[in-house]
Formats: structure tokens, C-alpha cells, sequence
């Protein structure tokens, strides 16, 4: 067989990959079970998990940051997967089979939220974006969810007998819900199809070979035609069409199949396990080859049903569990213990394209981001050309191996990055961070982003394996100049947490959108324990800290004040001060920071990263007393200084917002609220906040008072002539 019969294009492809979140006991999100389901979010971006056990997350897929973790009672279990209600933006899950939970993004508990026990065991709820959730008992029995409310414990019929239900799925076609589901018995698989508003209901057999069995079904509806496709445990893929008008009145009638793509290639056969539909020429199958001698190994496949071809693949070294999701462009499956996300691309199918002879047809450089920890020198080479069939023979394409001899005969021009990044783990340290830099260079590359990570990477990787070597300068010149993200690099803020790399952990924390909460932590807490005298040797960005900080020059204490039109409050009393602000400038004026200005740069970097409090919270309650008491000092120094501006701001380049500093004093007092109580260099500090506080709240109370008379005094010279001129008295009562 010619090897341009299997060559890629850009038909399909693999594009970047990268972690949505971790799945074991450590990953903070609650999945500590297994992923039961994801199911789409209220927003295109938004995600919703539902584990094996009692939790659901909701999940911004862009930034991998946790929206939203509700969980149900201990001893309860989520039988079915949590669904939104797109018409109310509210989410539906079951528990112990046939209680229903209603609830609202803003309800934390849901043992206190609407509830509403049924008469029959619930298979799935489908919530369709224009026809409201529908809901699958596993006798077979359907009802849409208005109709359930009514009367919860309304009889539910059972059509399925014996049957047990194997999948389901739901649509939209000419305003009308139309449920589909799949049932197994003695070996055979049937298929029910329900229109909801007729309340018509059909059974249909389906043909099948003798010793194969239905592994995995999945189906689209187009022209009120259903086109129902079948992964078969004979390595085949088959399709069956079914109208929805029909005018026979069988019972039970017989669905003949087609075959429509076969899952061997060249002696090698691909055992999916699960697989779902991209476009009408292009499906996705998860599953595992078997070579003889050699463990059986798992790969992402998409294939060209139309001219019978595999367009692309991916190694998971790490194991999955057999289940793939597609939504918005985007595969889901889980890699070992993470939820890994895969974006892929499909165009329309043509001749040309499947046999690769479109002219400006061109292999992408990148498919994934590689973590070098986990594949071997000759998968190192592959997945960065999981897109380049073009030097791959049918056989390699499914095991994705070559020989190392390979890589050293290919010619330097026409090295791809993963090549390079291998050839290059043995180089001398000049030679390695020059041939970086060139790679860097090249701006108009594919995939640069991720080229960039996988830089970083290669970086990280050589600082693990010879501790000697760290090259600060280098990376510090890739994160300043270079749009990159956690995802992307994450060893990168541990090992510089390692090397107490401050100054790029400060850089990191400034600018990287998706820091896990456990890492941000972690900086916090390094930043605490570090001595201000140690700070003082290490060259740091105090642009946010220099114009309202105190700072210490020549053992003398200098304070800058800042001058606005002219005006300085140590030369003038404005003669409009109230006793209220006297009081209140008084208090400030006795605070002096309690750290230097290089630790104050480090915690204001701390302050502007993003963060969930619900996975923030467990890890800042391990914070030591005494970091938790100096670091509340300084956020009520903040606080104090923000206070003295009518604006509520503090001068300087990208200095804490008010409400970043009022969010994370709310957030370690909640935290370490009893042992700050308890603590007596806390106590005067708890008071002198509480007393702040208070006399705000009263000023602000006597701002409202005249509130109303303001608007009077606006409304009244609105009305007013602007050309004509008075002076008039308002006496506010």
C-alpha cells in the first residue's frame, strides 16, 4: 500500500492539549471517585463534572479555574449526571436513584435546596437548549421536567421489561423534543425513539453479526432522519437510518446496518471503546492496539468515514477510562489521573485532502504539549509529529514508534521542535540554550504558544536532572516577553519556588491567568517566611509598593507623601475636614508597615492572582499563626492607606485594588478566625481593625443621610437656567 494513501492533511488534526484539572484525592475539586459524566455549562466555556460519588463542578474550560463545587450529603450518591437547565440556569441532579435536586448557582448546601422524591429509578436527564430537561426512567418511561414537578410521584410506566438500558441521547428537531435510547437482552440490542409532545413511542431490533456485541452507541438527526452509529465489538463501526415518519404500525420492527469504517489497519486493529461524532465525514474513537510482544497501548484516533482513512492520532502512555467527550471543539477524556483537554480541528472532506495532494497543505509542526516525565526518547519524537504522517509508515501511525537511528539522519533544516528538543537533551549548555533561543525566534510558526511551553519544559527538565544548573536570566526573559500560562509550564513556579527564584515567582504571579490555588499557597507562604533582611540582596519589581510604602533609607524612616495639584496635607489643614476623617487619618497616620518593601511587592503580586475561595480556603487554613498575623498586619496597613484617598486607591503602578485587599482579609479571617482569637499579639490588632471598621461604617451612615438632598440640590439645578447667575443657601435638615 502507497504511502500517500495514508498521509495527513489538514482535514483533521490534533491541536494543543493541556490539563482541565486533577481527578485523585489531592486534586481539589472533588472528583476523588472517577468521572461518572461532563455535560456543557450554562456558557460555551463552562463545563459541568459529575463524579462517581456525591460532587459536581462547574468548570471554565479557558482559564481551567473551578466556577462552582456543590456535594451531596455523605452516604447519598449522584446516580446520573448533573445537568443545567439552560432556559433557568439552574442544575438538575439525582441521588440514590430517584431523589431530584433543584438548585441555583449561588446555593452552597444542597441538603437546603428544592427537592422532590419520584415514584421510579432515574436512568439520565437530557436538558435540551430550547426544549427544557427531559427526563429517562430505566423502565423507559419519559417525562419532561414540568411535567415531573407536578406530581412527583405520578406512576411511571415500563416499557422496557427486561430490557437494561445501555445509552440514551435527546434533540431538537422542528420545535419537538425526540428522545433516543438503546437497550440490551440476551445479546440483543434494541433502540426505542420517543417524540415527546405526540407521545409516540417505537421499537426497533437491530441486525447484527453473531458473536459481536454493541459496545457503544452515539447518533445525530438531520432532515427527520436519525442516524443512529454502533462501535461493534468486531473492530467495525456501523450505521443504521431511521425516520421519524413512518407510516407502518410494526410493533417491533428490524433495522438493517451498514458498515461504514472498519478499525484495522495493515494487520494492526484499533479495540475502541468508546467513540463520537465530529462532522458528517469525521469520527473520533478512544480505544487500544495490541502488538505482539509488547503491552497493549491506548491512542486517540480521527477518522475520514467517507473515503475510509485515519487522519490522526495520539498516544496516551497514562491510561484513560475508556469514555471520551466532545464539546465545542475540544475532546475530554481522562489521561492517568487528570482530566486532560485535546482541541482538534476538521475541515470538509475532499479527494485531494484524504490522499494529500492539496498544494499548500502543511502538517503543523505541534500536536500536544509533552510532559517529559512520562514518555520515553522515541515517543518524545512522535508526539510532536502526531500530525505528520508524511515520514510515517500505516504501521508506525498505530504505534506510534520509531527507530532512534531515525532521528539522527534527518537534516537539521527540517527538524521539527520535538526532534530538536531530543537531539538537544545531551548538548552542552551553550549549545542548548542557543539552539532554544533560535527555535524562539521563530515567530511565525504553528502552534508558537505551545512551542514556547515546550521550551520552558526542556528548560525545567534539565534543571531537575543537573540541580547546577538554573537559568534564571533565561526564563526570566521567557515569562516577561512571552505570553504563557501555568497550563502551559506547569513544573515551572514549583522548581523556581525550589531555587527561591523570587523575582520570577513575583513575574509568574503577576501575569499567569490559571494558578492553581495550591501553588499560589505556596508562594504566600514562602514570601511570610522569608526573612526582610534576605530580601533586601534580591533585585525585585517595586513599581506597585514604591509610591505609598514607607521605606527605610540610611536606618532613617523617610514617608512619601504624594503631592496632588500642588496640595500637601503636611503643609495645610483642609478646612472642610470632618471629626470623622480627623479620627480616621489619625489611625493611619500611627500605622507604619510591617514588612519591607521587597516582602510588600512579593504579597501584592500574591494579591492580584486569581483564585477560587472555595479551593483557596483548606490550604490557607495550614498557614502558621505567626505568617497569618503578619500577613493580616500588612493587608490592614493596606487597607488603612486606601482609606486615606477619597478615591480608595493606592498611587503607583498596578498596586492591590481595595477589593482584593478586602476579599483576602475576609478570606484569612475566615480561616484563622479561633486562633487569632485566641492569640494575644492578634487580639489588639483584631480591635484596631473592628474599631477602623466601625468608624468607616458610621461615616459612610452620615454620607447617606444627606444622599437624598444631594439628588434634590442636582435635580434643582438641572431645571435651572446655566446661563443666569445665583448664590443660594440649602439648609439640609
Amino acid at each position: 500500500m502507497s504511502r500517500e494513501r495514508w498521509r495527513l492533511s489538514n482535514m483533521a488534526a490534533l491541536c494543543e492539549s493541556f490539563t482541565l484539572c486533577g481527578l485523585g484525592p489531592s486534586s481539589g475539586v472533588g472528583l476523588d471517585g472517577g468521572l461518572l459524566a461532563l455535560e456543557p455549562g450554562p456558557d460555551r466555556d463552562h463545563v459541568l463534572l459529575t463524579d462517581r460519588g456525591r460532587t459536581a463542578t462547574l468548570f471554565k474550560v479557558s482559564d481551567q479555574k473551578p466556577l462552582g463545587c456543590w456535594s451531596a450529603k455523605h452516604g447519598q450518591i449522584i446516580t446520573c449526571p448533573v445537568v443545567c437547565n439552560f432556559e433557568t440556569h439552574e442544575y438538575i441532579a439525582v441521588h440514590d436513584d430517584k431523589v431530584l435536586r433543584i438548585w441555583k448557582s449561588t446555593d452552597v448546601n444542597l441538603d437546603k435546596v428544592f427537592k422532590a422524591t419520584l415514584s421510579a429509578d432515574v436512568y439520565r436527564i437530557h436538558s435540551l437548549p430550547k426544549g427544557g430537561p427531559v427526563v429517562l426512567f430505566k423502565g423507559g418511561g419519559v417525562r419532561t421536567l414540568d411535567v415531573l414537578l407536578e406530581a412527583p410521584q405520578q406512576e411511571i410506566e415500563n416499557v422496557v421489561s427486561d430490557e437494561v438500558i445501555k445509552w440514551s441521547e435527546a434533540f431538537m428537531e422542528r420545535q419537538q423534543p425526540v428522545l433516543i435510547f438503546a437497550t440490551e437482552k440476551n445479546g440483543d440490542s434494541f433502540v426505542y425513539v420517543q417524540k415527546l409532545k405526540m407521545n409516540n413511542l417505537r421499537k426497533y431490533k437491530l441486525e447484527q453479526q453473531e458473536l459481536s456485541k454493541a459496545l457503544s452507541f452515539t447518533a445525530y438527526i438531520k432532515n427527520q432522519i436519525i442516524t443512529l452509529l454502533c462501535l461493534s465489538s468486531n473492530d467495525s463501526v456501523y450505521k443504521f437510518l431511521i425516520p421519524l415518519q413512518q407510516n407502518t404500525e410494526e410493533e417491533e420492527q428490524i433495522l438493517p446496518r451498514s458498515l461504514l469504517l472498519n478499525l484495522s489497519l495493515s494487520g494492526s486493529v484499533l479495540k475502541g471503546t468508546s467513540f463520537v461524532v465530529l462532522d458528517k465525514d469525521h469520527i473520533a474513537v478512544l480505544g487500544s492496539v495490541a502488538t505482539a510482544g509488547e503491552e497493549s497501548k491506548e491512542f486517540l484516533t480521527i477518522w475520514n468515514t467517507k473515503f475510509q482513512t485515519l487522519q490522526t492520532s495520539k498516544e496516551l502512555p497514562l491510561g484513560t477510562s475508556g469514555q471520551i467527550w466532545c464539546y465545542e471543539k475540544k475532546f475530554f477524556f481522562t489521561h492517568g489521573k487528570v482530566l486532560t483537554v485535546v482541541i482538534y480541528k476538521c475541515e470538509t472532506s475532499s479527494l485531494a485532502a484524504a490522499v494529500g495532494k492539496l498544494k499548500d497543505s502543511q502538517a503543523p509542526d505541534m500536536s500536544s504539549f509533552v510532559d517529559w516525565n512520562t514518555l520515553g526518547d522515541e515517543e518524545l519524537v512522535i508526539s510532536f509529529q502526531s500530525q505528520q504522517s508524511v515520514a510515517l509508515k500505516p504501521e508506525s501511525r498505530m504505534t506510534l514508534r520509531s527507530k532512534k537511528n531515525t532521528v539522527a539522519k534527518v537534516q537539521p533544516d527540517t527538524l521539527s521542535v520535538g526532534q530538536l528538543l531530543l537531539n538537544l537533551k545531551d548538548a552542552s549548555t551553550t549549545v542548548f540554550e542557543n539552539e532554544l533561543r533560535q527555535v524562539m525566534s521563530k515567530g511565525q510558526m504553528p502552534d508558537f504558544q505551545a512551542t514556547i511551553g515546550c521550551v520552558v519544559t526542556a528548560l525545567i527538565n534539565r534543571c531537575k536532572a543537573d540541580p547546577k544548573y538554573y537559568p534564571r536570566n533565561f526564563l526570566l526573559q521567557i515569562v516577561e516577553n512571552r505570553d504563557l500560562s501555568y497550563s502551559l509550564c506547569p513544573d515551572l513556579m514549583v522548581v523556581a519556588l525550589e531555587k527561591k527564584d523570587l523575582h520570577l515567582l513575583q513575574i509568574c504571579l503577576q501575569r499567569f491567568p490559571d494558578i492553581p490555588e495550591e501553588i499560589t499557597y505556596a508562594c504566600l507562604k514562602a514570601f511570610l517566611s522569608i526573612s526582610d533582611a534576605y530580601l533586601q540582596r534580591i533585585d525585585l519589581n517595586l513599581e506597585s509598593v514604591i509610591c505609598y510604602l514607607d521605606i527605610e533609607f540610611n536606618n532613617k524612616e523617610v514617608k512619601t507623601e504624594i503631592v496632588e495639584n500642588g496640595f500637601s496635607t503636611q503643609l495645610e489643614q483642609d478646612i472642610w475636614e470632618t471629626k470623622m476623617t480627623k479620627k480616621l487619618h489619625v489611625t493611619s497616620d500611627s500605622e507604619s508597615c510591617p514588612v519591607g518593601p521587597q516582602k510588600a511587592a512579593l504579597l501584592n503580586a500574591v494579591l492580584h492572582s486569581s483564585y477560587s475561595e472555595t479551593f483557596l480556603l483548606p490550604h490557607l487554613k495550614n498557614l502558621p499563626a505567626q505568617q497569618a498575623v503578619l500577613f493580616l498586619r500588612y493587608l490592614y496597613y493596606l487597607y488603612v492607606k486606601c482609606s486615606e484617598k477619597i478615591t480608595t486607591t493606592l498611587p503607583g503602578t498596578c498596586p492591590p485594588t481595595v477589593n482584593q485587599i478586602m476579599d483576602w482579609l475576609c478570606l484569612l479571617l475566615d480561616a484563622h478566625f479561633s486562633v487569632m482569637v485566641m492569640l494575644p499579639e492578634a487580639k489588639e490588632l483584631l480591635s484596631k481593625l473592628h474599631k477602623f471598621v466601625r468608624a468607616q461604617v458610621r461615616f459612610y451612615s452620615e454620607l447617606n443621610k444627606i444622599e437624598g438632598s444631594l439628588r434634590e440640590l442636582q435635580r434643582l439645578n438641572n431645571q435651572k437656567d446655566p446661563h443666569t447667575y445665583s448664590v443660594e443657601v440649602l439648609e439640609l435638615i
